[in-house]
C-alpha cells in the first residue's frame, strides 16, 4: 500500500463531495448549520483525517518492527474509513475496482488490478 492508493481514493470520493458544497450547482448545504450541512463537513472531515497518511508512509521503511506493525493497522484503519466512504458510490462510473479491497489485498501478490 503506498501513497498513490490514498490519493487516488481520496479524489474519488472528493469528486463526489465538493459538488455538494457548491451553491452553482444548486446545494443549499455545507456551509450552514443544518443536519445535512453538519453531516457534510463531518464526512468531509472524516475523509481528509483519514487521508492524512503521508508522514506514517513515509517513516515505514525505516521504523523497527513494533513500530512497522503500529504503522500498518493505522494504514489499514485510515483505507477501511476511505474505503467505506468511496463504496457509497460503488456504482459510479469512476469508481475503481481497488477500492472494494482490503488494505493487505493492496500489497504483494493482492496488489493486481
Amino acid at each position: 500500500m503506498d501513497v498513490q492508493h490514498f490519493e487516488r481514493i481520496t479524489a474519488f470520493i472528493e469528486a463526489r463531495l465538493t459538488p455538494l458544497f457548491d451553491a452553482s450547482t444548486g446545494s443549499e448545504h455545507g456551509w450552514g448549520m443544518d443536519d445535512t450541512s453538519r453531516a457534510l463537513r463531518a464526512l468531509r472531515g472524516a475523509v481528509l483525517a483519514a487521508s492524512s497518511v503521508k508522514g506514517v508512509i513515509a517513516q515505514r521503511a525505516d521504523a523497527d518492527p513494533a513500530l512497522r506493525n503500529v504503522i500498518d493497522q493505522t494504514l489499514e484503519h485510515n483505507w477501511d474509513v476511505l474505503r467505506g466512504a468511496a463504496r457509497m458510490w460503488e456504482d459510479h462510473p469512476d469508481f475503481q475496482r481497488e477500492f472494494k479491497r482490503h488494505a493487505w489485498e493492496l500489497t504483494g501478490a493482492g496488489a493486481e488490478a
